[in-house]
């Protein structure tokens, strides 16, 4: 799997000495600054703990099973803004290495907001996935699908874990899908939308 974050804290140096401290408990393969400079931290083939409490499509536990890559941002506590284009294509052209050198399905390319929803919201609204999607790094569904089937199995068959509050799991899947609107609501576009990715994976 590959987890993309933002670091939620109010500079990237800050961030970055944080990801360093053995004392913090906390650590991610990679660290992307707002100019682009990429910062590696942990090998790949070593475990990091970015991930923490998580599930995606019947795995727990996802520090073991995945790569992290940390973004700077000051994330919604500190004054979320939009990923500025340069820091983008850093991240764009980082993913593309590491899917290079690992098997990782489309699907797995996730938000940290999708493998812990009842946890956390990043990279959150303004991140880029459709972006990224175009250039090869995760799914991205195309327009025009009709809704269809219920919510919860569209999200389950996707991958969210079904022991949380539908109205949570539907705007972590918006956070990333329809960042458009981030509401929680299973409206007639979030419902196409939902069909779209089940469908991208074959679900």
């Amino acid at each position: 799997m590959l987890v993309l974050h933002y670091t939620g804290m109010r500079t990237g140096a800050a961030a970055l000495a944080r990801l360093r401290d053995p004392e913090a408990r906390v650590s991610s393969h990679y660290l992307v600054e707002e100019d682009g400079t990429v910062f590696r931290l942990v090998p790949e083939d070593r475990r990091a703990w970015h991930a923490g409490l998580s599930h995606w499509r019947g795995a727990e536990g996802l520090n073991g099973r995945s790569i992290g890559i940390e973004i700077v941002n000051p994330g919604h506590e500190w004054g979320y803004r939009p990923f500025p284009a340069l820091q983008m294509a850093a991240v764009c052209d980082l993913c593309l290495g590491i899917l290079g050198r690992h098997p990782i399905p489309a699907i797995n390319v996730v938000a940290h907001s999708d493998i812990a929803p009842d946890r956390k919201q990043d990279p959150g609204e303004f991140f880029d996935w459709q972006g990224l999607a175009a250039n090869g790094v995760g799914l991205w569904p195309g327009e025009g699908a009709a809704p269809g089937g219920e919510p919860a199995a569209l999200l389950a068959a996707i991958g969210y874990r079904m022991d949380l509050p539908l109205d949570l799991l539907l705007a972590a899947f918006q956070r990333h899908w329809r960042p458009e609107r981030v509401d929680g609501l299973a409206d007639a576009g979030t419902l196409a939308r939902l069909a779209a990715v089940a469908a991208l994976i074959g679900a």
